[in-house]
């Protein structure tokens, strides 16, 4: 099995996990344990657990759409700060960096490896709830993956690293769009819309360090051609599903008042 890690110029990098014996790599506890489905291991307040358990983690290569990679990266200019203390605080204050309107519901027990978070977000306008699963944390990184149902298959990066005397910040996806309908919702507007996400988060997480700067943002077509044997993850669109669940609200609600 081979995956990517993120070296300390901010690029990613293969990495072999694959081994002959039955030893397990010096970084096995920073992976999840089993990434095939998401498991919530208890409810935050106010969290919704819908879209998210018993669905399947997805890689990038599972998508419909195109698949692109986008690099997000913020210089931490004129203060000092670590690597390790930049995503430390990510980590902890994850929430307060998206943009209003959004919500993480972090797992209990933080950003760990094999953790699931619960998300309401509004790609869109539309409320979408939906998850993400942690498949890798160290000091200096960590890594979320979508599940089956997400506006896209794939997985984010956030990593820090020193640069001439400066720490950078990044976030780094790697994705396709699930199935045609987000396909068709990323051409038109998508796209955009989930790159002012990132900024905005990067900007915030530079703000409070107490720096202004400009997010550098690189945008890359990795494979241009659409998947369409995996057209039939229209089936788990989330978005759909969301508001199926938003619209039945009422018929629950008097459902439940018959039973009590």
């Amino acid at each position: 099995m081979s995956t990517s890690s993120t070296n300390s110029s901010g690029d990613e990098q293969p990495r072999d996990t694959t081994s002959s014996s039955n030893e397990q790599p010096r970084d096995a506890t920073y992976w999840a344990q089993q990434t095939s489905v998401f498991k919530v291991s208890g409810i935050p307040s106010g969290a919704l657990n819908l879209n998210v358990e018993g669905r399947q983690g997805l890689s990038p290569l599972q998508g419909f759409g195109q698949m692109w990679q986008k690099i997000y990266r913020v210089r931490l200019s004129g203060v000092t700060v670590s690597p390790t203390e930049v995503i430390r605080t990510w980590k902890e204050d994850f929430p307060k960096f998206w943009p209003k309107g959004n919500r993480f519901h972090a797992p209990l027990t933080g950003i760990a490896p094999g953790e699931v978070a619960i998300l309401r977000i509004v790609p869109g306008g539309m409320p979408l709830s939906t998850g993400v699963m942690v498949l890798y944390a160290d000091d200096e990184s960590f890594t979320l993956m979508t599940p089956q149902g997400h506006v896209f298959a794939g997985w984010i990066t956030f990593s820090a690293y020193e640069d001439n005397d400066s720490t950078v910040a990044q976030a780094q996806v790697l994705m396709r769009a699930n199935d045609p309908l987000y396909e068709m919702g990323l051409r038109f507007g998508g796209h955009k819309a989930e790159d002012k996400f990132w900024v905005h988060t990067l900007t915030a997480l530079a703000a409070h360090f107490a720096v202004e700067a400009a997010v550098e943002t690189q945008v890359t077509c990795v494979d241009p051609k659409i998947q369409w044997s995996e057209a039939k993850n229209i089936w788990q669109n989330a978005a759909m599903r969301t508001m199926i669940y938003t619209m039945t609200a009422p018929v629950r609600w008097i459902r439940k008042r018959g039973q009590s």
